[in-house]
């Protein structure tokens, strides 16, 4: 029986867990959950979002929110972080770029996003040579990673809309970490493709013509929208992409500090199994490999890709 506060098992899911793979110089993931992405290859080091603070549902619903440096330096030295070229913000919402600012001053990475994002890394005091604000197309090259920005939309029911316009200092309501604008973030490597798209929507056409070998895809509210909108979105983000993995992201409640095992959302919120029993049958209909991260382990986002 569904109750709000219950949630989905994780059991029938466990076969599409990610296989680790120890890093060996070839381009190498660690998933921190939501979407949090920590991208390597060896030489340089890129982060999506970095969002470890997670803090608990009661603040984030009644109280205020500030970013825990104790667990982004707990963060860093976990994986082994001594320096990052940039952090990257899918969009402004605090489950995206709360930490993001922390994790620029502590590693000297720019911090890369809308002017939502470079404000607040100004309130949290990131110096204006770091903050890198980009636009639909816009294009920024890390050592090999290249990467390009294409705008996109919010899930369905954005609760902060807008834009963050002056430098915002923690710790303030969540609803202060307004959306912005939303990115979808190809990363060209020799090594392979990815589109790291955060956000269960699309903008429509706004992929066709670009590839992606690998789709990191948020599932977020996925369970709560109709079949067709999935299949919609399926159809615009992977298939447009011609992608052969997709691994899903923002499907883990994020109201649960990352000590613990990560678990599906609430039924409140979400409802991983349906996303799944939808999603999955377009997998196999198009022969697209699907799998769930586990977080901190390191991964091959192109192992055993023909």
């Amino acid at each position: 029986m569904k109750t709000p506060f219950g949630r989905p098992s994780l059991r029938p899911h466990l076969p599409y867990l990610q296989r680790a793979a120890p890093p060996r110089g070839a381009l190498t993931a660690h998933f921190l959950g939501t979407s949090s992405v920590l991208l390597s290859d060896g030489e340089t080091r890129l982060l999506m979002d970095g969002f470890v603070t997670r803090p608990r549902l009661l603040r984030v619903a009644l109280g205020r929110i500030a970013p825990d440096r104790t667990l982004v330096r707990e963060a860093i030295e976990r994986l082994g972080v001594d320096a990052l070229a940039a952090v990257v913000c899918a969009h402004s919402h605090y489950d995206h770029a709360l930490d993001a600012p922390l994790w620029a001053l502590e590693t000297g990475a720019e911090l890369v996003g809308s002017w939502s994002t470079a404000n607040l890394g100004r309130g949290q005091g990131v110096p204006a040579r770091s903050l890198r604000v980009v636009e639909d197309g816009d294009s920024l090259t890390y050592g090999s990673f290249d990467l390009t920005f294409l705008t996109s939309l919010h899930s369905p029911g954005d609760h902060y809309p807008g834009s963050v316009d002056r430098p915002l200092v923690p710790p303030a309501r969540a609803s202060a970490w307004r959306t912005g604008t939303v990115y979808s973030v190809l990363v060209a490597h020799p090594r392979g493709r990815l589109l790291l798209h955060a956000s269960a929507n699309h903008r429509p056409g706004a992929l066709r013509g670009h590839r992606a070998d690998v789709v990191y895809l948020g599932i977020g509210s996925l369970g709560k929208q109709p079949a067709a909108f999935l299949e919609t979105y399926w159809d615009e983000v992977v298939i447009a992409t011609g992608a052969r993995r997709v691994v899903l992201v923002h499907w883990d409640d994020f109201f649960t500090g990352l000590k613990r095992p990560l678990r599906p959302m609430p039924y409140l919120f979400d409802d991983l199994d349906t996303t799944m029993s939808r999603l999955l049958p377009l997998a196999r209909r198009d022969t697209v490999d699907v799998v769930l991260p586990t977080a901190w382990q390191p991964s091959d986002p192109f192992a055993d890709l023909a």
